[in-house]
C-alpha cells in the first residue's frame, strides 16, 4: 500500500516577520515552519500542491533548537525543536493576508 502525500502535513504555516516580509518584498521568498524530518524536495512539491499558481525554483532550510525554560517547579523543561524552510518563487506570488 502507497500512502498518500499530504502536503499540510509537510508545511505547518507561513512565518509572518518582518525579516520575512523585507525577504518577500525584494526577492519574492517565503518562510514557512515545517516538519524536522522533511526533506527540501518534499517542501517544494508541498508547497506547489498547496500554492496552485506558483512554482518553486530553490528551497533553504535552517533547522533551530527548542529553548529551555523554567517550569513551575525547579525542573528544566524544553520547547520542541523546529524547522524553518525559505521557499525562493520563480513564478507567481503567495497572497498572505
Amino acid at each position: 500500500m502507497e500512502k498518500t502525500f499530504n502536503p499540510y502535513d509537510v508545511v505547518y504555516t507561513v512565518l509572518i516577520t518582518e525579516r520575512g516580509t523585507n525577504l518577500t518584498d525584494k526577492y519574492n521568498k517565503y518562510l514557512f515552519k515545517v516538519n524536522p524530518a522533511s526533506n527540501k524536495v518534499q517542501i517544494k512539491a508541498a508547497v506547489e500542491a498547496i500554492f496552485p499558481e506558483v512554482k518553486v525554483s530553490a528551497v533553504n532550510t535552517m533547522n533551530y533548537l527548542g529553548k529551555s525554560k523554567r517550569m513551575r517547579t525547579a525542573k528544566m523543561g524544553k520547547r520542541p525543536d523546529w524547522k524553518k524552510a525559505v521557499v525562493t518563487l520563480s513564478e507567481g506570488k503567495i497572497e498572505l493576508l
